[in-house]
């Protein structure tokens, strides 16, 4: 199982990425290396903004949430495809400005956006913000009117919706660091507050849930409490919202045990819930956006490394230690992710045993994955992991002062170095002598 139509073995019984050899990839490049195949990531695009056109009757955008593969060229790329983009940070705002994207189509998020970024989102036109919290407000509200602007905002709003996926990425449940309560009455309380300042709109409202998930059941339910505030908001306060942002958590294959839905139930029982509530509550049907990110990147994504030894401890396991690890794919330490893995010499082979790849930081839970079925494994091997496009690069650091991978963009029979491997020179550019 490949777990993405990028990825197929070639008659030589190696790995392919498109039609690009892994095994040349690595030796070309060095490793590690991260590789995304910029035709699957448009593929992955396209689909998502088609099936939003078939399935819903009312406006609709994708957004790319892009922490979880920001660079200048992913940003082009989604612009190219048609859809809007997230933000987190000053530096996501900035990376998107300067790759060109249409920033009124950029939505901000954070729960703590510091002066700094905000003003420099407003400056670089950035469309919307999805604001977090009162203090927040009463920051946009101010140095949105020292800018002489109204800006348009939505709130994060936390529905109270619990959903089964990782306690790490859920975001909906009111104990959550993001948004404000609807249980508690905090959610109307700051839509009132905004409708009496001069230099915000209100447009919409927004929430997300979390991240990696299968069911559809809590997306519908945080639609009906969602729709529900829209209505209160326009009977209690007279505001009109026009767009329902319900964020990310699509999940995707990493395990051949996942099984998510196809994206056009999702979408389809979605769209109708959206539409059954529209009527039920007499609103007219919102904008209807969504966030994904790694259903765009996560399966275009293949992280390569050099098999640097392999360990056998009798009875207990085999550890492949390679070149990488917890520095360039930190997902497995934080959330016990886990990630398909083969031997991209021999892609084609069937598993001798289960092993554990080790990274090489100084860490004993330097780990990138447990229980890997794989072909018996040698010093100098490729090994392959799959599905990384996603919050891999993103969560990159500089532990142990290694540094961070290259990262090459496939598209047909082109390649390109999108992101240049990193120098000892840059590990201590910033040091002061």
């Amino acid at each position: 199982m490949l777990y993405a139509e990028c990825l197929s073995v070639s008659a030589d019984n190696h790995l392919m990425i498109g039609s690009h050899d892994a095994v040349a990839l690595a030796k070309e490049y060095g490793t590690p290396l991260y590789v995304l195949d910029e035709d699957q990531m448009r593929r992955n695009c396209r689909e998502y903004r088609q099936t939003l056109a078939d399935c819903y009757a009312g406006e609709s955008m994708a957004l790319f949430a892009s922490k979880a593969l920001c660079t200048l060229h992913t940003a082009r790329v989604a612009a190219e495809e048609g859809l809007g983009a997230d933000a987190v940070s000053g530096g996501e705002v900035y990376t998107l400005l300067k790759a060109g994207f249409p920033m009124e189509k950029v939505f901000f998020h954070g729960n703590c956006k510091t002066p700094e970024e905000i003003a420099l989102a407003m400056d670089a036109g950035v469309g919307f913000f999805v604001v977090d919290n009162r203090e927040e407000l009463d920051r946009v509200n101010a140095i949105a009117g020292e800018k002489g602007v109204v800006q348009k905002i939505l709130f994060r709003v936390k529905p109270g919706v619990d959903c089964h996926t990782h306690e790490y990425i859920k975001t909906g449940q009111i104990d959550s660091k993001f948004g404000v309560a609807l249980e508690t009455g905090e959610a109307l309380e700051i839509h009132r507050r905004a409708a009496g300042l001069p230099n915000v709109r209100v447009e919409g409202v927004h929430c997300h849930i979390g991240s990696q998930i299968f069911e559809i059941e809590p997306f519908c339910e945080a639609i009906h409490r969602m729709m529900a505030l829209m209505a209160e908001l326009r009977d209690s306060l007279g505001m009109r919202t026009r767009i329902l942002n319900l964020g990310g958590g699509f999940g995707i294959r990493y395990d051949a045990k996942d099984d998510p839905p196809l994206l056009a139930d999702y979408i389809r029982r979605v769209a109708d819930t959206v539409k059954s509530e529209a009527e039920r509550l007499a609103l007219p049907l919102p904008c209807l956006m969504f966030e994904p990110g790694r259903a765009i990147v996560g399966n275009a994504g293949v992280t390569l490394y050099t098999v640097g030894s392999v360990k056998t401890i009798p009875g207990i396991r085999t550890y492949v230690a390679v070149d990488g690890g917890m520095a360039d794919n930190p997902r497995y330490i934080l959330y016990g992710a886990k990630h398909p893995a083969l031997i991209a010499d021999r892609a084609g082979d069937a598993p001798e045993g289960s092993v554990t790849i080790a990274g090489k930081c100084c860490e004993s839970g330097d780990l990138i994955a447990e229980d890997v079925p794989l072909p018996r494994a040698k010093a100098g091997d490729i090994l392959a992991v799959l599905v990384t496009g996603a919050y891999h690069y993103s969560m990159a650091s500089n532990y142990n002062r290694l540094p961070r991978p290259a990262m090459v963009a496939l598209r047909g029979n082109e390649k390109k170095v999108i992101v240049r491997r990193e120098t000892y020179d840059d590990l201590i550019s910033h040091d002061v002598p």
